[in-house]
C-alpha cells in the first residue's frame, strides 16, 4: 500500500493559487470549479474575483489571502507532515471526485494509497453503547481484512472504534476542522497513529477551530469517499443520519446495525432500516452488497487549468442579469430551468450564478439547483 500513483501534479505556483483561491470568502467547490473553467487558471480568477463580486451585487469585496498567508499555510502543512493535494493529482481519493463540489484542495497527512483501497464508512452515536463500539471494531476489522479501507470522522465512540479496528489494515480519518487541532482533542494520538498507517484528511485551512456547521462539512467527506456507509448506533436526531442521508443523496449503499427498540441510540438506525437500509449483523452483509462495485471507475479530471474558449459568447449585460435574478427565488430550481426561461446563452446563464454567488447572494443544493439567499432580489 506504500508505491506513490502516478499522474499529472500541480506546480508549486499553481498550489499556492489554488490555495489563495479556495480560501477566498464566497469561494467555495463549485464557484471554484466555475472560475477555473470559465479563466483557464486560479491566478487569472484572482485577478478579476473584484470585478465579479461587484457586478453580482456584492455590498463589499471579499478579502483575498494575500501569497504571504497562503505560503505560511503551505509551511505550516509541511511542519505538521501534511501536503495540499488539488483534485486532479493522483494521490486525490478518487470516490470523492465524483461527488456534487467536491473540495478542490485537500489537506492530507499520511499514506495517499489507502486511497486506491474500496472505501466504506462506519459511524454511529458519541455516546456509543458496549454492545456498539464491539460492533463497530469488529465490521471495520473484519472489512479492513477483506481489503477495504474504513473511513469515518474521528468522533468519540463508534468512530474511534471504526478506526481502532482497521488501524492495521488501512483507515482514513476526516477532520471537521484544521488537520493541527484534531477533535476531539482526547484522538490526538489516534490521529497520529492513523497518519503512520493510512491517512487523515480536511479541507479546512490550518488553526481551524471546528465550529457546529463544519461537522455536516466533514460528514459530506466522509460518505463520499466511501462505497458504502454503515450506521452502528444513532439516534433519532444525529449527525449520522445526516451522513446517511448525504450518502444516499450521492448514491452511496446504506446500511445499518439493527438495536433494541427500547435503546433510544438504536431508534436511528431502526428507522433507516424502515426506510429501506440494508441490514447488516456482519461483514459479509457490506461486503457482498458493495463487492459489485468495486471496479468503478471514477470520472476523469481534465488536465489542469486548460483554459476553454468563451470567446464566442458574449459577457452577460445589465438585463441579462436582471433576468437570471428575477427567475430566481428562495426555492431551489435547476439552471436547466434558468436557462429556459430567460432564453439566455447557457454561458451566460452560469457567468451571471457565479457572480451571484461570489457576492454571497447564491445559495447551491444538491443535484445543482440553486437558489437566492433568503431576503435577497
Amino acid at each position: 500500500m506504500s508505491e506513490p500513483a502516478a499522474g499529472p501534479r500541480l506546480s508549486d505556483r499553481q498550489r499556492l493559487s489554488w490555495l489563495r483561491l479556495i480560501r477566498t470568502q464566497n469561494v467555495g467547490p463549485a464557484s471554484f470549479r466555475d472560475l477555473i473553467n470559465r479563466f483557464g487558471s486560479a491566478e487569472v480568477a484572482l485577478e478579476i474575483l473584484p470585478e465579479l463580486m461587484i457586478s453580482g451585487g456584492a455590498s463589499r469585496i471579499a478579502r483575498i489571502p494575500s501569497i504571504a498567508e497562503a505560503e505560511a499555510e503551505l509551511e505550516a502543512a509541511r511542519k505538521a507532515g501534511a501536503r495540499f493535494v488539488g483534485i486532479g493529482e493522483p494521490d486525490y481519493p478518487s470516490l470523492l471526485r465524483t461527488m456534487d463540489n467536491p473540495p478542490p484542495l485537500l489537506a492530507v497527512k499520511g499514506n495517499a494509497a489507502v486511497f486506491r483501497l474500496p472505501g466504506v464508512a462506519i459511524v454511529g452515536a458519541r455516546n456509543a453503547s458496549l454492545a456498539g463500539i464491539k460492533m463497530a471494531r469488529k465490521l471495520a476489522a473484519d472489512l479492513g481484512g477483506d481489503g477495504y479501507g474504513i473511513i469515518s470522522g474521528l468522533a468519540r465512540g463508534i468512530d474511534t472504534a471504526a478506526h481502532q479496528g482497521s488501524l492495521a489494515t488501512g483507515t482514513v480519518g476526516v477532520l471537521a476542522g484544521g488537520l493541527d487541532l484534531p477533535y476531539p482533542p482526547e484522538n490526538a494520538g489516534l490521529c497520529e497513529e492513523i497518519a503512520a498507517r493510512g491517512a487523515i484528511i480536511s479541507e479546512m485551512p490550518f488553526g481551524w477551530q471546528p465550529r457546529a456547521q463544519d461537522f455536516p462539512r466533514r460528514n459530506r467527506l466522509v460518505a463520499g469517499a466511501a462505497l458504502g456507509l454503515v450506521v452502528v448506533e444513532a439516534a433519532q436526531r444525529s449527525g449520522s443520519l445526516i451522513s446517511a442521508r448525504l450518502a444516499g443523496e450521492m448514491g452511496r449503499l446504506v446500511f445499518a446495525v439493527p438495536g433494541s427498540p427500547l435503546d433510544p441510540r438504536a431508534a436511528g438506525c431502526n428507522g433507516l432500516l424502515k426506510d429501506g437500509a440494508t441490514l447488516v449483523t456482519e461483514a459479509s452483509d457490506i461486503s457482498r452488497a458493495i463487492a459489485p462495485l468495486t471496479g468503478m471507475r471514477a470520472p476523469d479530471v481534465p488536465p489542469f487549468e486548460d483554459p476553454p474558449d468563451f470567446s464566442a459568447t458574449p459577457p452577460p449585460g445589465e438585463s441579462d442579469r436582471a433576468r437570471v435574478t428575477e427567475a430566481l427565488g428562495p426555492t431551489p430550481v435547476s439552471v436547466d430551468e434558468v436557462i429556459r426561461h430567460t432564453g439566455l446563452h447557457p454561458a451566460q446563464v452560469f457567468m451571471v450564478l457565479l457572480e451571484l454567488d461570489l457576492a454571497g447572494r447564491l445559495e447551491r443544493h444538491a443535484g445543482g439547483n440553486v437558489s437566492l439567499v433568503f431576503g435577497d432580489g
